[in-house]
């Protein structure tokens, strides 16, 4: 294998711990809440049951870091993957706030405003894959459909409870 190959194997396996990090830490607001809070909520008849979470989720945090990596595999020096890095990042870090507001601090509200910044932001997030590499930007279309859900889902709990 060559050195360049080896980098890019190192550099496809970072994008892809990213995002699941990320989700893992997510995990500890939302573990710890599920058995003692979420359960107690009414929710619509569309919720889907509480194990498809986090193999969905698994799968999303997947497909964001192989995004990530059809972005940056040909380097960082360009502008347009620069500002596509800046505003993953962004989406990735508020993919956590929302976490910890809806299921750490059990507030449904907050949650609500978090994903709704979520979703405008993985907007700007695939518009900004889109200029570097299209299949980078498809490729996270199933985290916004799934996000889309999650704020439908945010705001009947609201409406419910």
């Amino acid at each position: 294998m060559k050195l360049k190959d080896q980098g890019s194997l190192l550099l496809l396996a970072g994008c892809l711990i990213l995002p699941l990090l990320v989700g893992f830490i997510g995990s500890i607001f939302t573990l710890s809440s599920i058995p003692s809070w979420y359960v107690t909520l009414n929710k619509p008849w569309f919720t889907p049951p509480n194990w498809l979470f986090g193999p969905a989720w698994t799968i999303l945090y997947l497909l964001m870091g192989f995004s990530l990596w059809l972005v940056i595999r040909n380097g960082i020096s360009g502008s347009g993957v620069r500002l596509a890095v800046t505003v993953f990042s962004a989406q990735l870090i508020v993919n956590l706030i929302w976490s910890l507001v809806f299921f750490g601090l059990r507030s449904m509200i907050g949650g609500l405003i978090s994903v709704i910044v979520l979703l405008l932001l993985i907007i700007a997030t695939i518009l900004a894959f889109h200029r570097v590499s299209k299949k980078a930007a498809y490729l996270l279309v199933p985290y916004f459909c799934w996000t889309c859900f999650a704020t439908a889902l945010n705001l009947m709990i609201i409406l419910l409870n």
